[in-house]
């Protein structure tokens, strides 16, 4: 990423600031720290003056701050760094401090408070409505986040032999991550088979893969501080019935819908209710109860939201994702989801794994 890219974005946090007539800015968010300064480590904390930007961070990251920070100080603590912040705040005459609600706990906004004694003010949207639309540089590292997560799933599938665990098989994915060069996984790796892909978000546990089970993979990766998602289901030696024939194939058509209805000026819950008539109309309404989609970016589940309740609409740059789904408790479902990036006359699907039902 390129150093003007991370100036333009501390100028417009710091163009918020003055419009909202507040001194300064505070975040412990290590996404938004990412996005401000390209500093990918898990600790720190950013203060943002209006002429004026710090990096507080410990002794574990100074020389990776030192190498990886644009468009900020940065400043090495010893101690608390909201201990450090207070002095900051006291040089600088500081009388309040603007955060991001959703960023902070309760707990630790009313320390700082404490400890800095100026005035705290909700920002909402201070520097999470920056992250919103990717530029192309945050869209190419998805992709290629995007990509290795695909070949590391090729990769794992040509692993799965009767007998192995769910857990294992999972492991063996997130291997995979890492062998190519991935700094993890980008949530909880989710393999479940049979009649366990029923959960939605279901944890790889002991059961052993067998013929005629389904291989339900929810899966992404973190590569260049940014994230990916991805999932496909697969059946393993042969289909376990018609049934499965019929959700696979409903869902198959729910997610085209989907991922058809994703433009520009699209409100994120008609992208939702595309998806979900196709499945109801299937007589499968009740089988699918979670949202057809989220924002992905620094972080894999970021704004916008598409589901019934959003109302969200999307903007040309978003990268969200199209993920419906249909789970028959004791039986098992499926899931299909691919990443996109929306566009003014579309989108463009960053994720290439074919969709069509794969005998393994």
């Amino acid at each position: 990423m390129k150093p003007h890219q991370y100036e333009r974005r501390v100028t417009a946090l710091q163009s918020k600031l003055k419009e909202q007539g507040v001194d300064s800015f505070v975040s412990v968010c290590p996404a938004d720290n990412a996005y401000l300064t390209g500093f990918l480590g898990s600790t720190s904390l950013l203060l943002a003056t209006q002429d004026r930007v710090l990096l507080l961070c410990d002794f574990r990251y100074a020389e990776q701050a030192t190498k990886q920070v644009e468009a900020a100080d940065v400043v090495r603590c010893s101690g608390s760094l909201d201990k450090q912040l207070a002095t900051f705040v006291a040089d600088m005459k500081l009388e309040q401090l603007a955060f991001e609600p959703d960023a902070m706990t309760v707990a630790r906004k009313n320390a700082i408070e404490n400890s800095c004694k100026c005035e705290m003010i909700g920002m909402p949207d201070s520097c999470r409505s920056l992250r919103l639309c990717k530029e192309p540089g945050e869209i190419d590292r998805i992709g290629a986040a995007a990509a290795l997560a695909e070949a590391a799933l090729e990769a794992m599938l040509t692993r799965l032999e009767p007998g192995i665990p769910e857990s294992v098989a999972a492991g063996l994915l997130e291997l995979e991550f890492r062998k190519r060069g991935a700094q993890g996984a980008s949530f909880d790796t989710i393999v479940l088979f049979g009649e366990r892909s029923s959960l939605p978000h279901g944890k790889p546990g002991d059961r052993p893969l067998q013929r005629g089970d389904i291989v339900l993979v929810d899966c992404g990766c973190i590569l260049d501080g940014y994230c990916s998602d991805l999932t496909r289901t697969f059946v393993y030696g042969s289909i376990p019935g018609d049934w499965f024939s019929e959700i696979y194939e409903t869902t198959h058509t729910a997610q085209e819908a989907a991922v058809k209805t994703v433009n520009a000026g699209v409100r994120a819950c008609d992208v939702d209710a595309a998806a979900r008539s196709v499945i109801a109309a299937a007589g499968y309404g009740d089988n699918f109860g979670h949202g057809t989609g989220h924002g992905v970016g620094l972080e894999v589940h970021e704004p916008p939201r598409l589901s019934a309740e959003s109302d969200d609409s999307l903007e040309a740059g978003m990268v969200v994702t199209a993920e419906p789904g249909i789970y028959l408790s004791g039986q098992g479902g499926v899931r299909i989801e691919d990443l996109l990036v929306v566009t003014e006359t579309g989108n463009v699907i960053l994720t290439r794994l074919p969709k069509e039902l794969r005998i393994l």
